[in-house]
């Protein structure tokens, strides 16, 4: 019997796959237990429909991310720091307070997305990278300054 899966079954099938599985596997555990629906032509019809959908809504979004993307690379984050003896930063520039700082700017962007590969704890330029998209990916300077 041909089945769509309506969610991941591991071993089985992902997603939105249409496969063939045994008659009873399907009747009894998928179908039953709303993992998968019979996959007849109205319903290959209709997941047809929603892929078309979700490809146009994520298009959709990537091109706004994109807008946003080049507003951000054009921004530069200053930090004021306390420096000690030899211009050493105390601590160092966290995600939490890049987030803040973007907030003030009128972003609203995830802490989880923000990207430091090496930690800021010194004066000068850094760069970040923020995930806006799995497609979108943005780069911003950040100028720490002595206070």
């Amino acid at each position: 019997m041909k089945v769509i899966f309506l969610k991941d079954v591991k071993g089985q099938g992902k997603k939105d796959e249409v496969k063939e599985v045994k008659d009873g596997y399907a009747m009894n555990f998928l179908i039953k237990g709303g993992y998968a629906i019979a996959a007849n032509k109205a319903n290959i019809k209709n997941l047809n429909k929603d892929l078309q959908t979700r490809k146009l809504e994520e298009n959709l979004q990537i091109l706004q991310m994109e807008s946003i993307k080049e507003k951000l690379e054009k921004e530069t984050l200053l930090f004021k720091v306390k420096t000690g003896n030899g211009g050493k930063v105390f601590g160092s520039i966290s995600a939490k307070q890049i987030k803040d700082e973007l907030n003030k700017l009128g972003y609203t962007i995830d802490k989880n997305k923000i990207i430091i590969e090496n930690p800021i704890s010194s004066l000068g330029f850094h760069q970040i990278k923020i995930n806006l998209h799995k497609k979108v990916v943005a780069n911003i300077k950040i100028n720490v300054k002595e206070m």
